[in-house]
């Protein structure tokens, strides 16, 4: 660090990105990056917009914005389009929380929050999962802080209903409710539904999991007209072209070729639960993940033990150091045949 940092700067502990490795080919089993391409709709979309490319792109997004709002049953004020979901989460922190009105969240989530919190100077509270990494809700009931919960949460996938989505919102009417859905896709009910029933409810979501367009880097949030326009405060005081036009064009692209992103889905929510029995047989204990990923411990190897070894075997998964989790990996949902080649390393390395 140069001496010309700030002390704010100096104690943050940057997020970890999963590897993303240059020196072999891997297995990409660690980043929850769908194994679909895109829809040839959204590759033509961006390629004929890369020919436009010496122009600013859309600030307002407008075409983009509109049919995500159609999508969702949403109007176009309802919705605000990011530069990925971590974009929309960071204009939330920057937003609604101060010293003045803390975040909370829980202890083991998206390890974005406390980073997001740090680098605004917000306060937070992490509230423990319980121990079968379930979220208690009633422990979020009349926080005075924003709430913010990932839903399935991540690494866990574990996924709370709309009904106590819903209980958790009305239990903070004066505070907002930041419900990150960028897994919601995969098999769970949206609590988009509520958003014009409570004026404190933000919901984001992203195009990087079932939209195959992690590369893109394409997000978006909804919730009351007023609190999009907080949001938008937030947008142009910073990055008012924050979505390129290619991104835009190739999400519009996918927006109009739903029944391939169905299509997808359904393939691998079908993967997960084939490789959730098989991992089940080889001595694994596992979350009910709801997500595009696994979250997996063995009852005789470590889970630092079985990341190296299926490293070694060209497989990455993702492996934490937190002590709660720390023999747990979490295995992004891959095609069927890259599942079957981890299913086999796994036999061998148990073996």
């Amino acid at each position: 660090m140069s001496r010309f940092q700030n002390e704010r700067i100096k104690s943050l502990t940057p997020y970890t990105p999963g590897e993303q490795p240059k020196e072999r080919k891997y297995i990409k089993l660690n980043t929850n990056e769908s194994p679909y391409p895109p829809s040839e709709k959204a590759v033509k979309a961006a390629g004929e917009a890369a020919e436009k490319l010496m122009l600013y792109s859309d600030p307002e997004c407008r075409a983009l914005t509109e049919k995500m709002a159609e999508i969702l049953g949403l109007s176009y004020d309802e919705v605000l389009m990011t530069n990925g979901s971590d974009e929309i989460l960071n204009f939330a922190f920057m937003a609604f929380c101060d010293k003045n009105t803390p975040a909370v969240f829980p202890d083991i989530t998206y390890g974005f929050y406390p980073v997001f919190a740090d680098l605004n100077g917000v306060p937070y509270e992490e509230i423990p999962l319980e121990e079968d990494f379930s979220i208690d809700i009633k422990k979020y009931f009349n926080a005075g802080k924003t709430v913010i919960i990932a839903n399935p949460n991540a690494p866990t996938g574990i996924y709370l209903t709309l009904s106590e989505i819903e209980e958790i919102v009305k239990n903070n009417k004066d505070n907002v409710v930041v419900i990150d859905e960028a897994y919601v896709d995969f098999g769970n009910e949206s609590a988009v539904s509520l958003v014009r029933k409570y004026d404190n409810l933000l919901v984001t979501g992203t195009f990087s999991k079932s939209r195959s367009m992690a590369g893109a880097r394409l997000g978006f949030g909804c919730g009351n007209p007023e609190l999009i326009r907080d949001l938008n405060t937030i947008k142009y005081s910073t990055n008012p072209y924050n979505v390129n036009m290619m991104t835009q064009a190739s999400g519009l692209g996918v927006l109009n070729d739903e029944e391939y992103t169905k299509a997808n889905l359904e393939k691998i929510v079908d993967t997960r639960e084939y490789t959730k029995k098989e991992l089940e047989k080889l001595g694994f204990t596992l979350t009910d993940s709801k997500a595009n990923f696994i979250f997996a411990k063995h009852n005789a190897l470590s889970g630092e033990e079985i990341y190296t070894k299926l490293r070694e075997k060209g497989i990455l998964v993702r492996h934490f150091t937190k002590e709660r989790i720390k023999d747990y990996n979490r295995i992004t949902v891959g095609s069927i045949d890259e599942m079957k080649a981890l299913l086999s390393a796994l036999s061998e390395i148990i073996k």
